[in-house]
């Protein structure tokens, strides 16, 4: 009779750096669509509406797998001030900007203290990772 050797354990991601990318992703859509209200309620010239629409989406896309890089997540913090921008556009995204800036700051606190507290627990846990 043989025994089975545990399949191994993948190591997790970081928190800190799932959780922005998730908020840059879920922001680049909101983005979107607030591109779509502009256009349809024409507060400027369409060129001008898809421009700024599809530019700050592609940042946001972008921004979204930079992270985590030198740098990263500034980059990620000055992206939410592109967003509060729109609400000169359209004055809800103003709103809608500042509950992602709020998602942003959790975002940034919450994955880091969750990374700190993984760390302590397989400093104090070298036998194996934590149990699922």
């Amino acid at each position: 009779m043989t025994t089975q050797q545990p399949a191994p354990t993948r190591r997790k991601r970081p928190a800190k750096p799932q959780f922005t990318q998730m908020t840059l992703l879920l922001e680049a859509f909101v983005v979107g669509f607030a591109t779509l209200v502009a256009y349809g309620l024409r507060v400027a010239p369409p060129a001008t509406v898809w421009t700024l629409g599809g530019v700050t989406f592609v940042i946001l896309v972008l921004l979204s797998g930079y992270v985590g890089r030198p740098g990263g997540y500034v980059a990620g913090s000055f992206a939410q001030l592109a967003v509060l921008g729109f609400g000169v556009l359209v004055p809800m995204m103003y709103g809608v900007g500042a509950v992602f800036v709020v998602l942003w700051v959790v975002s940034l606190r919450l994955g880091a203290r969750i990374d700190r507290e993984r760390a302590a627990w397989d400093a104090a846990h070298p036998e194996g990772p934590a149990p699922a």
